[in-house]
């Protein structure tokens, strides 16, 4: 079942956040969990998240948020990170997740849902390029 996070998953979102640290080979400390963790309960923050809950234990995340596209004069949505626990993969958890922020970026009147993801990532690419359509943008980052 998919449904909002609540302040009862945290050590379970913890340890699913480390996961996708460590996928994307991140270091992530305590206290970037603890801000992130607080962003996602500030109702005052764009930050939100989805969970995939199964037998009282959540095995997927999604973090998302809206976005302005100054060029569309509104907001979009952003998926800033998906992660399903390897044990859960196969199941189109990551599918349901992406088709539920699609309902909300409906009942947000975003448009669209927008994210990127390493060119590497094949198993989730995979899943992105049947579900979507692949941008024809090149992310550019600056340190």
């Amino acid at each position: 079942m998919i449904r909002n996070i609540e302040v009862k998953d945290k050590e379970q979102w913890k340890k699913l956040y480390r996961g996708y640290a460590d996928f994307y080979q991140v270091t992530i400390s305590e206290q970037i969990l603890e801000t992130t963790w607080d962003w996602l309960h500030d109702i005052n923050h764009d930050l939100n998240a989805l969970v995939y809950e199964t037998d009282n234990s959540i095995v997927a995340l999604a973090h998302y948020r809206r976005m302005p596209s100054p060029l569309r004069g509104k907001y979009i949505g952003f998926l800033d990170d998906l992660y399903v626990d390897p044990q859960f993969r196969g199941k189109k958890i990551g599918e349901k997740i992406i088709k539920k922020l699609n309902e909300i970026s409906k009942e947000m009147n975003w448009g669209l849902i927008r994210w990127i993801t390493r060119n590497d990532n094949h198993i989730a690419k995979s899943l992105y390029d049947r579900i979507a359509k692949k941008s024809t943008w090149d992310v550019y980052e600056l340190d």
